[in-house]
């Protein structure tokens, strides 16, 4: 496995003096952002798409410092009752894919998106609980005409240029746990599969190494995010895991999102580098810095040095012990 970040982090930086700080930083990959909620910082879109001059001039600056690209990323809601929103999501998706296919990079990732709870909706809807049976009846809704729909179409384009599609399993879309991605998954085609970031996963109360076992078996890990979470359990039992507190009310949050060793210890991020590499993960872990009371640097810095502590780099030569 290759350590990288997602570069977002780093948007102030041009693109060469982000991948020298990259560089400088023991880092092998870049995540690179091409619009939605990341912006494109470091990534023209359309002028990529229109020049294989360009395409070639921007992978030289990649590969000259030893780097790869290990994702393209464009995070929006391409099934928004937003129509707007929604039309902008899915132009710049289908670009991405399009430049991905052409620049050899191998995954894009994105959310599944959220629809609202009817065609004449304004917000997006996303039901938490069964019960009443009418969140019930706006799931299916959501699931059947909008959702599916969508991702057979998209799931289907990415397959024909040969791209994978990572979705980060994140709470406010509908795909935002194993059960919700596999089921998508089987419902469209194997384009479709995870970015999986295990700080999402916590604050839901999945354990992070059992939900790489679940979808490692489907083949269905694309891509993979290095953030942390620390979950606050004194303020779990007054505002629940559902707080919809600012996440800048750090002090009450129920939980807050934290660099990585910062809100699990090392070991729990070992076994999760560990049971990647048993179950056959063997691309980037991706960088992604939210830490609210960590300086960019800090923050960085710290998740480097923690992940270089137990990420697996190299490739078993032999059991030379038996």
């Amino acid at each position: 496995m290759k350590l990288g970040v997602f570069t977002v982090l780093f948007a102030e930086k041009s693109f060469e003096e982000m991948l020298d700080h990259v560089k400088e930083a023991g880092l092998h990959a870049v995540e690179i952002g091409t619009g939605g909620y990341p912006g494109n910082n470091h990534c023209d879109l359309d002028g990529l798409l229109e020049s294989e001059e360009a395409r070639q001039r921007y992978m030289e600056k990649v590969k000259e410092r030893g780097l790869i690209i290990s994702a393209f990323s464009c995070h929006g809601n391409p099934i928004s009752p937003d129509k707007e929103f929604a039309a902008s999501s899915n132009d710049t998706l289908l670009k991405t894919i399009r430049l991905a296919s052409l620049m050899g990079v191998p995954v894009v990732n994105a959310f599944s998106g959220t629809a609202g709870d009817h065609e004449g909706a304004k917000y997006p809807n996303w039901p938490v609980t069964a019960w009443p049976n009418e969140y019930g009846d706006v799931l299916k809704w959501q699931w059947e005409e909008k959702l599916i729909p969508y991702w057979k179409e998209v799931g289907l384009f990415a397959k024909e240029h040969n791209v994978k599609i990572g979705l980060e399993l994140h709470g406010g879309f509908l795909v935002h746990t194993p059960y919700t991605l596999l089921k998508l998954r089987q419902e469209t085609c194997d384009a479709i599969g995870a970015n999986l970031d295990p700080s999402h996963l916590w604050w839901q109360g999945i354990d992070p190494v059992a939900a790489i076992k679940i979808l490692a078996k489907e083949n269905a890990i694309h891509h993979f995010h290095a953030k942390d979470t620390y979950i606050d359990q004194e303020n779990v039992n007054m505002y629940g895991l559902t707080d919809m507190q600012p996440y800048g009310e750090i002090r009450t949050r129920a939980w807050t999102f934290r660099s990585v060793g910062c809100g699990h210890s090392l070991k729990e991020w070992s076994d999760m580098m560990s049971a990647l590499r048993i179950h056959g993960y063997d691309h980037v872990v991706s960088i992604e810095h939210e830490d609210p009371i960590m300086s960019i640097n800090e923050g960085f810095k710290r998740a480097v040095d923690n992940l270089k502590s137990v990420l697996i780099e190299e490739r078993v030569s032999g059991m030379w012990w038996v």
